[in-house]
């Protein structure tokens, strides 16, 4: 079911384009690149015409040309993030497919095309840190600003009722069980907002797109192997080194991995180390 899910979207991709051209405005930029990317002129609509295009005529790797440029000229959003992962990973770059589904799940974290894709792509990787813990799965189901909302809102209606209690004797009896019901209620939202704020500022994952990057014991290419982790395989960035990152994988085995094997994600950057 998530194979032929997977294998529908590329109509998808072409329709969600199109009505993400409605939310965002492009600026009028040439294209550099190859002739099939500047036939689309100066035209924003024609550059995603023509990596949908080149899409659909099995050139993935043009495609995602098209859409990496209009990242790099700052047109994002999750329908570009989306197709860009479709392209990568029809190009056979697994790493960087699942890289930017995970940016394009940050965007629109309940859109079931991304979800689905992104699983579908870490099938095909498996082993430790194919998969998000269970808990950051269900924090990453709301952006960090719809729980900011949902934290407020709540602290505000706590307050509401504290406050109409206080003004009115006769209501603080019948209000107590509300006051206390949204004062516990906010203090939860408020600690899943701080959980979730923690994992989208102040952590730092990245993603394997070298075909087998070696993890060792130490930040040096003369340090012993640990083990070797898959394209596609998903670290958490504990600190930097030079061109080494410490990484954790899902199984919570550390080590160091040189720097241009992975991809790191949007989020917490990281000082060079000056220990050691």
């Amino acid at each position: 079911m998530i194979l032929a899910k997977f294998r529908s979207h590329p109509g998808n991709c072409a329709r969600r384009f199109w009505r993400s051209l409605i939310s965002v405005s492009l600026s009028l930029l040439a294209l550099p690149g190859s002739p099939a990317l500047a036939a689309s002129g100066n035209d924003p609509a024609a550059i995603f015409d023509q990596g949908n295009n080149l899409y659909e005529q099995s050139k993935f790797a043009e495609a995602a040309a098209a859409y990496e440029k209009l990242i790099e000229l700052g047109h994002v959003s999750s329908a570009v993030y989306f197709n860009l992962g479709n392209a990568l990973f029809k190009a056979g770059q697994i790493g960087r497919a699942i890289a930017h589904y995970r940016i394009a799940e940050q965007l629109a974290p309940r859109d079931p095309d991304v979800r689905a894709n992104l699983q579908f792509a870490r099938n095909t990787v498996g082993g430790p840190g194919a998969r998000p813990s269970r808990w950051r799965g269900w924090i990453q189901h709301l952006t960090l600003n719809e729980w900011t909302l949902l934290a407020t809102s709540a602290f505000w209606l706590w307050l509401v009722f504290l406050t109409f209690g206080r003004w009115r004797k006769t209501w603080k009896q019948t209000l107590r069980g509300y006051t206390a019901t949204t004062g516990v209620l906010a203090g939860i939202l408020f600690v899943c907002l701080a959980v979730a704020a923690y994992d989208r500022l102040l952590t730092q994952s990245a993603v394997v797109i070298a075909h087998e990057a070696v993890v060792r014991y130490g930040p040096v290419d003369e340090s012993q192997s640990f083990y070797t982790a898959r394209d596609g395989t998903e670290l958490t960035v504990l600190d930097r080194k030079g061109d080494w990152l410490q990484v954790a994988d899902r199984a919570s085995r550390t080590g160091w991995v040189r720097q241009d094997q992975v991809l790191m994600l949007p989020g917490a950057r990281l000082s060079p180390s000056t220990s050691g």
